[in-house]
């Protein structure tokens, strides 16, 4: 893709964000140590050549979060792709996880970072295909800061930072014991939480040992406890009606290859073909004998289902979580360091009972027929096959427990005026997850049927031997592990006029492995309704990475960086980074960066084995023809996916120019333009888009007999990664800086930070309405989970022994995915206030209250999402209220 130059656009609206806060200028110490990130030559200036933004432990408290995606996810910065454990369903393949997804380009595309160094992804997959970072594994008490490097960093850390660096700090700093907790609850019901932390340490001139211990604790929320939410049929609010295709006791479905010429003729005509074919009408509400489907839930001839209220919003967790950061004098030039850390997960989610769609059949003479008696009817006889819920076996439940270790050796020191410093580190993150109630086995449930064990048309009827027959206990296992060794020594190489030229060097190599193991069940395709992925694979790379820092004037300062890395699975990949650092003035700072970057294709995109997805679909081929619901609205259908061995790495370029102004010692302006250029992005084509396109195509879309020239309906897609077109996305970032001494009103500051985009033009596989193909590009900003711009505002009061923060966010409207008619709904833009109170005024003690979303701002409707909001863009807990206490001694 070319590069667009909107420099015009944003008028030398001069670039680069103020990312320290008026703390940060006030505090030497930690500046020193924010500049640290995105270099591995350490530097004293506040303002370096690459645009970070940092939040400190105080800023963490402030968003009244209890883990780290509820403070991150509210940052301008996070885009399209963050997601929390909101929606987690029985249908997800990340129960548990969190993770951020920096400019909107991806959370794989977010390099995130303990202490400088890589952490192993998650065992499960989000959404199959997206690895990550697991930030739940870090508990808010043992993090002392978290840098947010906002451009690429591939140079110096390598893949997976195309959209910039996360950099987690963990405290380092606790000199005695500290105790905390905190208890917190929803106005409208359920996510009830309570956190407590013992911290200990000591701190003196050869070194620090730093300790903590965390339990946390949240009850689930469900769908039904949000009366906006409450329902999958979400015309009450002006919205569609997405209740399941998949009901109870639910409908009969008849298949043309079971069906003789008599018997297919003598089925209901519903329309008649462009060439005169009748197209038969082949599904049918169950109405027949004592269990039969709620009137209102008979829509289309079909027997609905609302599962919304059974389904978790958020599942409850509760974890506990071990941290040790230390560091030891050896001897006068070597210090040794070591990191601990340990945690223990388990999380609980609930989904509505099974959906089967055709995956069952009922011969003709089973006794149990539902027209059986019926001798005149025209199914009388017929073989059929039905949708329905397996609610008589409840619900689905499942509970997935993870254990996280972490472990970091290494020593630092110094030689002949040269730092250097080598660690080798070791991670494991596992999981298990269980699915215990729920789940039919479908070889089982077919049995039982044919010898009547189990009848799914007359429920009422079922013994508690015939459930137990079809029901099944599912187990997946996990594992992600992580072997590195780094080395990397830094100083001065010669003088120039202006001052030394300093330079690092380094080296890494790194072992990454990943398992993703369901049961002989899920891979012999006997669990239907509910997905799971297989992956196995493993791979190496080693890395050798310089940079150099030149002082071209006393001020000007120039930064230029290289990597190579040479995988094992792909081959190898050079990324250079310029960067450039202009003070003019006492006042003023330029700063400037090009480079580039990659992200390797994840293990579980090269070696996903067959998986199956039940994506909502609209058969538009069919739409045309038939009109009728089933075939205009979403449904599920299945999707088998697989990965590709075949993969290249994704490229990207991006830069970034700006300027940081201290126009007063009490005001600052920072203004940051930022443009992202990606190629050979990796992702799935999708089950809509091969639909659209290639909806008559055998090998991607497997279709029942034709009806004339009425396509037969939909039964398979199959779905693949590849390298498929590109992605370029430019826009600046705005920070505001104020503060403000009065003698008797007390100390104020004040903070705006706003991200907003430009453009958002992604290349992706499209088709016209004649089912041509081609690679289109779509600007989708302002579209779908896209929004414009977002921006934060924070004010800070502090008056004797009392500090006040009120903290607004706003996430602007943007549109709604496209109906079958090909229009959008508009998504309301969204504000929402954060506030608290603390006092300090007993000794080592400081007590706060203060509520999340406090006016109680609900999330707005999303109406292509089934229960109507868009969890991954907006939050649907409500006002959270809370209330914490912290004591030193």
């Amino acid at each position: 893709m070319k590069v667009i130059n909107k420099l015009s656009a944003v008028a030398m609206a001069v670039i680069v964000a103020n990312s320290t806060s008026i703390y940060a200028a006030e505090n030497t110490e930690e500046v020193e140590r924010i500049e640290v990130t995105g270099s591995h030559i350490k530097r004293t200036d506040m303002e370096g050549p690459s645009p970070i933004q940092s939040l400190s432990a105080a800023d963490l408290a402030a968003t009244g979060s209890t883990d780290l995606i509820g403070a991150l996810q509210k940052l301008p910065v996070s885009g399209a792709g963050t997601f929390s454990t909101q929606g987690n369903s029985s249908d997800d393949t990340a129960n548990g996880g969190s993770s951020v997804a920096l400019r909107g380009l991806g959370a794989s595309s977010t390099l995130v970072l303990i202490n400088g160094r890589r952490v192993a992804v998650s065992p499960f997959a989000k959404d199959i295909e997206t690895s990550f970072v697991d930030l739940n594994t870090i508990p808010v008490s043992a993090v002392k800061r978290i840098d947010i490097l906002k451009d690429g960093a591939s140079a110096t850390y390598g893949s997976d930072a195309v959209a910039g660096v996360i950099n987690i700090i963990m405290r380092d700093d606790i000199d005695g014991f500290e105790v905390a907790g905190k208890i917190s609850d929803t106005a409208d019901g359920g996510g009830e939480e309570q956190n407590f932390t013992l911290l200990w340490g000591s701190t003196s001139d050869k070194g620090y040992h730093n300790f903590s211990l965390d339990y946390f604790k949240r009850g689930d929320v469900f769908y039904a406890d949000r009366d906006y939410a409450s329902t999958a049929d979400q015309r009450f609010r002006g919205g569609n009606n997405s209740l399941s295709s998949s009901g109870i006791p639910g409908s009969i479905e008849v298949v043309r290859s079971m069906l003789t010429d008599a018997q297919w003729n003598a089925l209901p005509t519903k329309s008649i073909a462009d060439d005169g074919t009748p197209v038969k009408q082949t599904i049918f509400a169950d109405v027949w004998g004592n269990d039969k489907c709620d009137e209102s839930l008979i829509i289309g001839d079909i027997c609905r289902y609302d599962y919304a209220p059974h389904m978790s919003l958020v599942p409850s967790t509760e974890r506990i979580s071990f941290n040790y950061n230390g560091v030891q004098e050896i001897t006068d030039d070597i210090e040794g360091f070591m990191e601990f850390s340990a945690q223990h997960a388990s999380t609980f989610i609930q989904g509505a009972g099974s959906p089967s769609f055709t995956e069952l059949f009922m011969s003709g003479d089973n006794p149990n027929h539902p027209l059986a008696d019926d001798a005149d009817h025209f199914l009388h006889g017929v073989d059929i096959s039905m949708r329905r819920r397996t609610y008589d076996i409840g619900n689905r439940k499942k509970d997935v427990d993870s254990e996280y270790y972490r472990a970091v050796i290494g020593a630092r020191g110094s030689f002949n005026d040269w730092d250097w410093e080598t660690a080798y580190s070791a991670i494991r993150s596992s999981a298990v997850e269980k699915g215990f109630d729920g789940f039919p086995n479908k070889l089982r449930a077919q049995e039982a049927i044919d010898k009547g064990y189990w009848n799914p048309f007359e429920p009422s009827t079922n013994t508690p031997e015939g459930l137990a027959f079809i029901e099944t206990t599912t187990t997946r296992y996990g594992s992600s592990s992580m072997q590195s060794f780094d080395a990397t020594v830094s100083g001065e190489v010669f003088e120039l006029e202006a001052g030394a030229v300093a330079a690092a060097f380094g080296l890494e190599h790194r072992y990454e492995k990943i398992e993703d193991n369901p049961d002989s069940q899920y891979l012999r395709g006997e669990i239907f309704g509910t997905e799971a992925t297989q992956a196995n694979g493993d791979r190496d790379n080693t890395a050798l990475f310089a940079e150099f820092s030149v002082p071209v004037l006393e001020t000007l300062e120039l930064q230029l960086a290289l990597r190579y890395e040479n995988y094992s699975d792909f081959g190898n990949t050079t990324d250079p980074k310029v960067a450039f650092r202009w003070a003019p003035s006492e006042d003023l700072v330029v700063r400037g960066s090009w480079g580039t970057a990659f992200r390797a294709p994840s293990l579980v995109q090269l070696h996903l084995g067959r998986t199956d997805e039940s994506p909502s679909v609209i058969d538009k081929e069919r739409c045309k023809i038939t009109g009728s619901e089933l075939d205009c609205e979403p449904y599920e259908y299945t999707a088998v996916v697989a990965g590709n061995k075949n993969l290249q790495p994704e490229t990207s370029t991006n830069y970034n120019l700006g300027v940081v102004w201290q126009a007063t010692e009490d005001f600052s302006v920072g203004v940051d333009y930022w443009n992202y250029d990606q190629e050979d992005l990796i992702k799935k084509i999708g089950a809509q888009k091969l639909v659209d396109c290639c909806g008559t195509d055998a090998n991607l879309v497997v279709r029942g007999p034709n009806e004339g020239s009425t396509p037969g309906r939909i039964q398979t897609i199959y779905d693949t990664f590849v390298n498929i077109g590109g992605r370029e996305t430019d826009g600046f970032d705005l920070n505001l800086a104020y503060k403000l001494d009065t003698n008797d009103m007390g100390f104020f500051k004040f903070d705006y930070k706003l991200s907003y985009a430009l453009n958002f033009e992604e290349q992706s596989f499209e088709s016209d309405a004649n089912g041509n193909t081609s690679i289109a590009a779509e600007d989708l900003n302002g579209e779908y989970q896209h929004p414009q711009f977002r921006w934060t505002a924070s004010i800070d009061w502090e008056l004797d022994n009392v500090l006040t923060t009120l903290s607004f966010s706003h996430i602007d409207a943007y549109n709604d995915l496209e109906d079958a008619n090909g229009d959008k709904f508009k998504i309301d833009s969204w504000t929402t206030l954060d506030a608290s109170v603390s006092y300090t005024g007993f000794d080592n003690l400081i007590l706060t209250a203060g509520a999340a979303n406090l006016m109680n701002e609900e999330a707005p409707q999303a109406p292509s999402e089934s229960m109507g909001i868009d969890n991954k863009t907006h939050n649907a807990l409500g006002r959270q209220m809370y209330a914490k206490f912290k004591y030193n001694f």
